[in-house]
């Protein structure tokens, strides 16, 4: 399966303040804010939903196609993902735009300052598919992750428009959107991803019940945390697939994207939606322990050791067959 990703290119600038920013504010002088902060660190790190995904499902040897805006900057980054199985040609770069960032100061109690710049990541609305797909020789399925707004419904229209089968995954974006963009993003979706309280952000501010937004697209995909995944189709009994064993919790950030990664390549090797999911859940676990959404390594025999204890000798040797 030809798999292209669209969603948010950007990098995490992460800084940490050895003190408390509650000494630094004067509770008379908060119109007027003034501040500095001396950091004692700083962490860049490789993000971005699209490029999380598909450095997953590069890291299983599925060749996924990138596709987003990014700014004359990317030069590295685009060199980190090629060298781990992403094709990152099909990636619009900004002439007058930085890559999308978020620059966050944490202080000694876990609080936070934060901003996000979108830049160029507002240039994605410009990429057409169709151009995409007759470079790669067409494409099998798209994943519309969290990105600029407009560029969602661009895509989104022109998967309908040309028959290309894709997969609705608001995400980070779901905060923003109103009840009719939401319903334009997910009907006719071959998949829906959401976590939990995603799930039912979408009903309430579409107006839909689970069974109506069930009907309306092919496959309902849950993350449910450290309960795993729950997939649901009209008339057939959920599959509810759980968490293999965890090392250790380090970091929760980009668990979501590393799952879709799994499961995608899952889908493209032609595994079933059970396999799939199960091989969501083992990357997922890979990235829960690691620091960084892009950090963890993925080697063939520790993860069919684990992903064998978690799901069985005859699940493995499936999977087995098609990890590169």
């Amino acid at each position: 399966m030809r798999i292209a990703v669209t969603g948010s290119i950007a990098t995490d600038h992460l800084m940490t303040f050895p003190g408390r920013f509650a000494d630094q504010l004067v509770a008379d002088q908060l119109h007027t804010v003034s501040l500095s902060f001396l950091v004692d660190t700083l962490d860049v790190r490789r993000g971005g939903v699209a490029a999380n995904i598909c450095f997953g499902m590069g890291q299983l040897g599925t060749n996924p196609i990138l596709v987003g805006a990014a700014g004359s900057d990317f030069d590295e980054y685009r060199a980190w993902l090629d060298r781990h199985g992403v094709d990152t040609r099909h990636v619009r770069i900004s002439e007058v735009l930085h890559t999308a960032r978020f620059v966050c100061t944490t202080d000694a109690d876990h609080n936070q300052i934060g901003s996000f710049y979108t830049g160029a990541m507002s240039e994605a609305r410009l990429i057409e598919l169709k151009a995409v797909a007759d470079r790669v020789g067409g494409l099998d399925l798209v994943l519309i992750g969290a990105d600029d707004p407009e560029a969602m419904l661009r895509h989104t229209e022109e998967c309908r428009t040309r028959g290309i089968p894709f997969a609705a995954d608001f995400s980070q974006q779901i905060a923003r959107m109103n009840g009719d963009e939401i319903r334009i993003l997910l009907e006719g979706a071959a998949y829906l991803f959401s976590n939990e309280y995603e799930k039912g952000l979408i009903e309430s501010k579409t107006g839909w019940t689970d069974e109506d937004i069930l009907a309306k697209v092919g496959h309902r995909v849950t993350t449910l945390g450290s309960q795993g995944v729950r997939i649901e189709r009209v008339g057939e009994e959920p599959i509810l697939v759980g968490c293999p064993e965890e090392q250790g919790k380090v970091d929760p950030t980009g668990v979501g994207d590393a799952f879709r990664a799994g499961f995608l390549a899952g889908l493209g090797w032609g595994v079933g939606l059970e396999r799939a999911a199960q091989v969501g859940c083992m990357l997922a676990t890979l990235v829960i322990e690691t620091l960084g959404t892009q950090e963890y390594t993925l080697s063939r025999e520790p993860f069919m050791e684990r992903f064998t204890k978690a799901y069985g000798h005859e699940a493995a040797a499936e999977v087995q067959a098609h990890l590169l």
